[in-house]
């Protein structure tokens, strides 16, 4: 992880995760490209490979089989990964448009977001059939397909509308998977053509029409569907096709935000490129894969095989365009190896105008497809290092960096000390409520009869080369101290540190990302941003004062827990260790994609809910880890409590990075409290670990009537969509340990 642009970097935009970007990410992997920062932009971590689709269909792979997962292989690249959806390109102004955020600005920027399916818009279509783009919902909706199939109670009837390579292995592929579910399909091909597979060698498509006649799949030519029906579809001439299932491979056009992004297309909608796979008119973008069409050469297929073949062409040419030197030329190829997936174990295949057929051409495209995936999937289903890549030397830099968030700060035994050596105040203020001496995370004072001023200040290293995202945490982080005390935050000023050396620019832009993230924390939470200080440091910071009014006598002190008391956490946990093991590329994108979710929901809703249901206690979870929070809530309170591993909600991946070995690096000073506790038998192993694990931005800790516990989790999950749980209770103190611990 960088520490922000520097002067000499141009920054580089990778808009989506297709067969070419992939690519691009490999060679920066092997070798770091000088004087570009990266960044990828993609609504999902998850890549699918297509060419493994329709063995997936049949049910000759796993569905992890088929996955790329982006952000591992970005992060050994050295790229920063938005994980959002981008909404248009604004060529002349040289910024990336994505979903709730200002917009990336870039000085070189590459677009593969493949494309989608033809006939959507047709009435019903969207609503009744089965698309095979976006491949990720394919992918989700076939083992639901299955599942209604085998309901039925009769022989299911499947459409498959599309007459190229996509529906004709789709046909063969959900005729075998249905047959090996005990069933008896009608399998019915409709296309609009004359001729099935057109532009394939006909030996090709007389081959798959004789496999569809022996099977007993229908095929009708010349079928243009006008509409999708309740019971199948209804053809341009009148006729309908009945079918339980439809499932729609009708050819691809282009996503939308091409066309209204005003760049140069094709009369389909696909974005014009030159050979050098620069946007016609525009030197400083690219675009690649299924997404454009080459001037050039116009009839090319859209077709994975050639997004794999444009890949080190686009490597190459991004690196000659920031270095300006001359751009290569790509020239697509005039024929390529076809293998097309029957189910069963046998492949159709031609090349060089020649058609074969058998198990050694499936067995030839199974080596094929899986040797290009070992190339890109960094991590398995746990987090552990695949094939070669555990082999690689470690990530520059990444075991000698510090955390940033919440898991960098003073530990609590020096902190507590330089306080204690501290001379009390020359005289007491009877408007204090919560003043230095108190074991609180906010200073409160009395500002008028019955009310008091509620503030915090927090600060921390960035997490994440992305300040858009760090402004927004730490936003959430700020306003979650006072909203831990019942009080609702009203205004804010930051602190923040540009790095040293950056240029006017850069440090701009650094700085109005941050601030926007944090405006887009603030503004639903009614927090006002006042202004604030800024300044330089050898890494960025950022933070912020928070404060508020609310009423004293609804104060949530630590000091309330009781006895009896129900203990509740309203966020999981574990993004100190994801966020440590991203830094390294070791977390899988979904699980990163979890914890930034969890740091950029508020605590609003969960300090709400704790008030309406009789909450006596509450402290919010951060870089002290939940032993440290809750030792300080038993402790004000005079109380012992018991904490059921069990119960403790992680997010995901946290616990599997634990049990690796996997650690923030505040995480062993946290662990120092383990001395501390009583653990029953059985208190081992990666949940005990989730007590030390320094949070960014964590949940609320609650203690409130064991009767109203549930509700509260309820409720709390219902309304923010992350995992609340009661943990465990407030107990009268026992000996020595500020806790006890049970399995």
């Amino acid at each position: 992880m960088k520490h922000g642009p520097s002067t000499a970097q141009r920054h580089l935009i990778l808009v989506g995760g297709g067969h070419s970007h992939v690519q691009v990410l490999r060679r920066f992997m092997m070798e770091p490209p000088g004087g570009l920062r990266i960044t990828l932009v993609v609504d999902t971590p998850i890549a699918i490979y297509s060419g493994m689709v329709p063995g997936y269909v049949a049910g000759e792979y796993a569905a992890r089989e088929l996955e790329i997962d982006v952000v591992p292989l970005a992060r050994r690249a050295g790229a920063e990964v938005v994980l959002s959806a981008a909404t248009g390109i604004d060529a002349a102004a040289r910024q990336i448009h994505v979903v709730g955020r200002p917009p990336l600005a870039y000085d070189l920027a590459s677009v593969d977001i493949g494309s989608t399916v033809l006939g959507l818009d047709l009435p019903g279509v969207r609503a009744r059939a089965i698309p095979t783009r976006p491949i990720s919902h394919l992918v989700r909706r076939v083992e639901g397909l299955v599942d209604d199939a085998c309901a039925l109670g009769r022989a299911p009837r499947v459409l498959v509308v599309g007459g190229g390579a996509g529906g004709v292995e789709l046909a063969f592929t959900l005729d075998w998977r249905l047959r090996r579910a005990d069933l008896e399909p009608e399998v019915e091909l409709l296309h609009a053509g004359e001729t099935l597979l057109a532009g394939f060698p006909p030996g090709l498509a007389a081959r798959a029409a004789r496999h569809f006649a022996r099977r007993g799949i229908a095929v009708r030519g010349g079928a243009r569907v006008a509409a999708a029906t309740d019971d199948g579809v209804l053809l341009e001439d009148g006729s309908e096709v009945r079918g339980d299932f439809l499932v729609w491979v009708a050819g691809a056009t282009s996503h939308g935000i091409l066309r209204a992004s005003g760049l140069p297309t094709d009369d389909r909608g696909f974005v014009l490129t030159r050979s050098t796979l620069q946007v016609e008119g525009y030197d400083d973008l690219f675009a690649v894969g299924d997404c454009a069409t080459l001037e050039d050469y116009p009839r090319t297929p859209k077709a994975g095989v050639y997004a794999v073949r444009q890949g080190p062409y686009l490597t190459a040419n991004l690196l000659a365009a920031a270095a300006g030197r001359p751009l290569s030329r790509y020239k697509p190829q005039g024929d390529f190896l076809t293998l097309l997936n029957m189910g069963g174990g046998t492949a159709l295949g031609a090349k060089w105008g020649a058609s074969f057929e058998g198990r050694w051409a499936m067995r030839l495209k199974d080596r094929i497809d899986r040797k290009f995936m070992t190339l890109f999937q960094v991590l398995d289903e746990a987090g552990a290092e695949l094939g070669g890549f555990a082999s690689m030397a470690p990530m520059a830099g990444a075991d000698t960096m510090i955390c940033g968030g919440c898991a960098a700060k003073l530990a609590q035994e020096p902190l507590a000390r330089a306080l204690a050596r501290l001379e009390p105040a020359a005289a007491e203020d009877p408007e204090v409520v919560f003043g230095v001496e108190a074991a609180e995370d906010v200073a409160a004072h009395l500002v008028a009869e019955g009310a008091v001023d509620v503030s915090s200040v927090e600060l921390f290293r960035f997490f994440s080369d992305d300040p858009f995202l760090v402004g927004r945490v730490a936003a959430v982080n700020a306003a979650s101290d006072v909203l831990a005390k019942g009080v609702r935050p009203r205004y804010a000023q930051a602190l923040v540190a540009v790095p040293d050396g950056l240029d006017d620019a850069a440090r701009e832009e650094l700085l109005f990302q941050a601030l926007a993230g944090a405006r887009a924390a603030f503004d639903p939470l009614g927090v006002r941003l006042l202004g604030g200080h800024t300044t330089t440091a050898p890494a960025p910071l950022i933070g912020f004062h928070v404060e508020g009014t609310g009423a004293r006598s609804l104060l949530l002190a630590k000091a309330g827990a009781r006895p009896g008391d129900a203990l509740v956490l309203t966020k999981p946990l574990g993004t100190g260790v994801l966020l440590y093991a991203d830094r390294k590329g070791r977390a899988r994108g979904p699980w990163l994609a979890a914890a930034h979710e969890a740091m950029t929901v508020t605590n609003a809703a969960a300090a709400r809910a704790a008030l309406e249901l009789g909450a006596s206690a509450a402290t919010d979870v951060t870089g002290f880890g939940l032993a440290g929070h809750l030792a300080d809530l038993l402790h004000a309170a005079g109380c012992g409590g018991v904490v059921e591993l069990a119960a403790l909600p992680p997010l995901p991946g946290a616990l599997e990075l634990l049990a690796r070995g996997e650690r923030s690096t505040f995480h062993p000073e946290n662990r120092k409290a383990l001395r501390g506790l009583a653990l029953a038998s059985g208190a081992a192993g990666p949940r005990l670990e989730l007590l030390f694990d320094p949070q960014t931005s964590g949940g609320l800790l609650v203690a409130l009537p064991e009767s109203r516990a549930a509700e509260l989790a309820a409720r709390v999950t219902a309304e923010t969509g992350l995992a609340a749980a009661r943990i465990g209770s407030v107990s009268e103190p026992s000996g020595d340990a500020a806790f006890a611990v049970r399995a």
